[in-house]
């Protein structure tokens, strides 16, 4: 019997779910070949706008899969993924208050 056990007198029902070795190649894989479809957009001649908007969009793809799969939220409880969205507003809500700005002080600068 551990101190622990000793000290509360039962065991704690905690239990630890990983992923396998097989799930985190299959992710890695699949952040490979998405890397691959940024590389081969940045050799594309496609617009300005539609080129952001593919880039950012497999960006967010690929940083879920990082999240979820390689820093284990995937595991977790729910009330822990509803506890970091409104953090993840916060910030989005931030940075798009301050973008603006950045992009008038890169318009003022002198060429």
């Amino acid at each position: 019997m551990t101190s622990y056990e000793a000290q509360v007198g039962t065991v704690p029902s905690h239990t630890h779910v990983a992923g396998t070795a097989r799930i985190f190649l299959v992710v890695w894989f699949w952040l490979l070949a998405l890397t691959g479809v940024e590389v081969f957009l940045g050799y594309e001649h496609l617009a300005l706008r539609v080129m952001l908007v593919l880039l950012m969009g497999l960006s967010i793809v690929k940083g879920a899969l990082i999240v979820a799969y390689f820093m284990h939220l995937r595991y977790e409880r729910a009330s822990m993924a509803a506890t970091l969205m409104p953090a993840l507003l916060v910030v989005i809500l931030l940075m798009n208050m301050i973008l603006p700005d950045s992009l008038r002080l890169l318009h003022m600068r002198p060429h």
